[in-house]
Protein backbone atom coordinates (compact mmCIF):
# COMPACT_ATOMS: atom_id res chain seq x y z
CA UNK A 1 0.00 0.00 0.00
CA UNK A 2 1.16 3.47 -0.78
CA UNK A 3 0.09 5.24 2.41
CA UNK A 4 0.58 8.72 0.96
CA UNK A 5 -1.64 7.88 -2.00
CA UNK A 6 -4.26 6.25 0.22
CA UNK A 7 -4.51 9.43 2.29
CA UNK A 8 -4.71 11.57 -0.85
CA UNK A 9 -7.55 9.36 -2.08
CA UNK A 10 -9.35 9.65 1.27
CA UNK A 11 -9.12 13.44 1.09
CA UNK A 12 -10.80 13.44 -2.34
CA UNK A 13 -14.07 12.36 -0.73
CA UNK A 14 -16.28 15.48 -0.49
CA UNK A 15 -17.34 14.48 3.05
CA UNK A 16 -13.75 14.16 4.31
CA UNK A 17 -13.26 17.72 5.59
CA UNK A 18 -16.53 17.66 7.54
CA UNK A 19 -15.85 14.29 9.19
CA UNK A 20 -12.14 13.80 9.72
CA UNK A 21 -9.87 15.40 12.29
CA UNK A 22 -7.49 12.47 12.71
CA UNK A 23 -5.98 9.68 10.63
CA UNK A 24 -4.11 6.91 12.40
CA UNK A 25 -1.96 4.42 10.55
CA UNK A 26 -0.56 1.06 11.53
CA UNK A 27 2.24 -0.36 9.37
CA UNK A 28 3.07 -3.83 10.66
CA UNK A 29 6.44 -5.16 9.52
CA UNK A 30 7.90 -8.67 9.72
CA UNK A 31 10.35 -8.77 12.64
CA UNK A 32 13.70 -10.50 12.37
CA UNK A 33 13.12 -12.23 15.72
CA UNK A 34 10.34 -14.20 17.34
CA UNK A 35 8.20 -12.75 20.14
CA UNK A 36 8.05 -16.16 21.77
CA UNK A 37 11.74 -16.95 22.18
CA UNK A 38 13.66 -14.13 20.46
CA UNK A 39 15.20 -16.58 18.00
CA UNK A 40 16.16 -15.24 14.59
CA UNK A 41 13.33 -15.35 12.05
CA UNK A 42 14.33 -15.79 8.41
CA UNK A 43 10.80 -15.72 6.95
CA UNK A 44 7.12 -15.82 7.88
CA UNK A 45 4.37 -17.70 6.06
CA UNK A 46 1.26 -15.54 6.37
CA UNK A 47 -2.35 -16.47 5.60
CA UNK A 48 -4.82 -13.61 6.04
CA UNK A 49 -8.55 -14.30 6.08
CA UNK A 50 -9.62 -11.39 3.87
CA UNK A 51 -13.35 -12.05 4.30
CA UNK A 52 -13.07 -11.92 8.07
CA UNK A 53 -10.97 -8.76 7.84
CA UNK A 54 -13.68 -7.16 5.69
CA UNK A 55 -16.30 -8.17 8.26
CA UNK A 56 -14.26 -6.62 11.07
CA UNK A 57 -13.78 -3.42 9.05
CA UNK A 58 -17.53 -3.15 8.48
CA UNK A 59 -18.16 -3.64 12.21
CA UNK A 60 -15.59 -1.07 13.34
CA UNK A 61 -16.64 1.42 10.65
CA UNK A 62 -19.96 1.69 12.51
CA UNK A 63 -18.30 2.97 15.69
CA UNK A 64 -19.01 6.60 16.62
CA UNK A 65 -16.94 9.16 14.73
CA UNK A 66 -15.34 6.73 12.27
CA UNK A 67 -15.31 7.97 8.68
CA UNK A 68 -13.36 5.24 6.89
CA UNK A 69 -11.18 2.21 7.53
CA UNK A 70 -8.75 0.82 4.99
CA UNK A 71 -6.88 -2.45 5.57
CA UNK A 72 -4.34 -4.30 3.46
CA UNK A 73 -3.05 -7.63 4.76
CA UNK A 74 -0.27 -9.32 2.84
CA UNK A 75 -0.03 -13.06 2.49
CA UNK A 76 2.56 -15.57 1.42
CA UNK A 77 6.22 -15.95 2.28
CA UNK A 78 7.49 -12.68 3.74
CA UNK A 79 10.99 -11.74 4.91
CA UNK A 80 12.06 -9.57 7.87
CA UNK A 81 11.51 -5.94 6.96
CA UNK A 82 8.61 -6.69 4.59
CA UNK A 83 5.33 -4.90 5.16
CA UNK A 84 2.75 -7.27 6.61
CA UNK A 85 -0.33 -5.29 7.60
CA UNK A 86 -1.55 -1.76 6.89
CA UNK A 87 -4.50 -0.25 8.75
CA UNK A 88 -5.75 3.29 8.21
CA UNK A 89 -8.50 4.64 10.45
CA UNK A 90 -9.91 8.10 9.68
CA UNK A 91 -12.37 9.75 12.02
CA UNK A 92 -13.45 12.82 13.89
CA UNK A 93 -11.54 12.99 17.20
CA UNK A 94 -8.79 11.02 18.91
CA UNK A 95 -11.11 9.67 21.62
CA UNK A 96 -13.01 7.85 18.86
CA UNK A 97 -10.18 6.98 16.46
CA UNK A 98 -7.46 5.68 18.82
CA UNK A 99 -9.50 2.87 20.41
CA UNK A 100 -10.83 1.72 17.04
CA UNK A 101 -7.34 1.34 15.59
CA UNK A 102 -6.17 -0.51 18.70
CA UNK A 103 -9.16 -2.85 18.93
CA UNK A 104 -9.27 -3.54 15.19
CA UNK A 105 -5.55 -4.32 15.09
CA UNK A 106 -5.87 -6.76 17.98
CA UNK A 107 -8.92 -8.45 16.40
CA UNK A 108 -7.28 -8.82 12.99
CA UNK A 109 -4.09 -10.23 14.51
CA UNK A 110 -5.94 -12.68 16.77
CA UNK A 111 -8.81 -13.73 14.49
CA UNK A 112 -7.90 -13.14 10.85
CA UNK A 113 -4.18 -13.74 10.34
CA UNK A 114 -2.28 -17.00 10.72
CA UNK A 115 1.51 -16.76 10.77
CA UNK A 116 4.15 -19.46 10.79
CA UNK A 117 7.63 -18.22 11.62
CA UNK A 118 10.59 -19.89 9.96
CA UNK A 119 13.49 -19.68 12.41
CA UNK A 120 17.13 -20.57 12.47
CA UNK A 121 17.97 -23.07 15.16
Amino acid sequence: MNITQAIKDLKKDPAFADNVGMILIHNGVVRGWSRKDHKKVTAVEVSPDHKHIEKLCRKYSQKPGIFKIIVEAKGGNLKPGDDLLFIIVAGDIRENVKPVLSELLDKIKSEAIVKNEIKTE
